[in-house]
C-alpha cells in the first residue's frame, strides 16, 4: 500500500503526470511550464515496444492531392494494439498492420492515403482522379513496391492500373 500512497502524493505535488490507466510521465520544466512527453517515447512506453510507424493523416496534405483537412489525432502502425486511446489528453488511432516501413515516405503515405479512403472528408472521385494524375511524379519501383507491401486489396488493383496505364503512355 506504501507504493499507492507514494504515487498519489508524486501526482498530487506534480512530480509526475497521469497520462493514461497505469501510465505516468516525469515531465520536464520548460520555460513555458510542464513539456508534454515526445508522442514517440510514449507510444513505445504504452506498447512495449519499439515496432510502431507514427503517421498523420494531416500528411496526405502535402501530397498535392486535394485533400486540405486537419485531423486531431496521430495514427499508430503497430503489431500488438488496436483502437482509439488517450494517452496525455491526446487521441491516437493504433492499427495493427502486419507491415508498415520504417519511416514515413511519399510513396507510403499515398498508398496509405488510397488506403484509407474512405476515412477521409473529401470527394472520394476526386481524390483519387488527382492520384491518378499524380502517380507519373513518383518513382514507380517505390510506389509499384510500396503499394505491393502495404496497400489493401482495392488499393493494389488501383495502383497496378495506373502504373499500367503509366507505362503504356511513355
Amino acid at each position: 500500500m506504501a507504493v499507492v500512497r507514494h504515487l498519489k502524493q508524486l501526482l498530487s505535488d506534480g512530480t509526475l503526470t497521469k497520462l493514461a490507466p497505469g501510465l505516468y510521465s516525469y515531465p520536464k520544466e520548460t520555460a513555458f511550464g510542464k513539456a508534454p512527453p515526445e508522442d514517440g517515447k510514449l507510444v513505445e512506453t504504452f506498447l512495449k515496444d519499439r515496432r510502431f510507424l507514427l503517421a498523420s493523416p494531416n500528411a496526405y496534405n502535402t501530397l498535392g492531392v486535394g485533400t486540405t483537412q486537419l485531423y486531431d489525432k496521430t495514427v499508430v502502425y503497430n503489431h500488438k494494439r488496436h483502437g482509439n486511446f488517450s494517452l496525455g489528453g491526446r487521441t491516437f488511432d493504433f492499427r495493427v498492420r502486419p507491415s508498415f516501413p520504417r519511416t514515413l515516405s511519399e510513396e507510403f503515405l499515398l498508398v496509405d492515403l488510397v488506403n484509407n479512403l474512405d476515412r477521409l472528408a473529401e470527394s472520394k472521385k476526386e481524390v483519387l482522379a488527382r492520384v491518378r494524375e499524380r502517380v507519373p511524379t513518383y518513382n514507380v519501383r517505390s510506389l509499384r513496391r510500396a503499394a505491393h507491401e502495404y496497400g489493401n486489396v482495392r488499393t493494389r488493383k488501383f495502383f497496378r492500373e495506373a502504373l499500367s496505364t503509366e507505362s503504356h503512355a511513355d
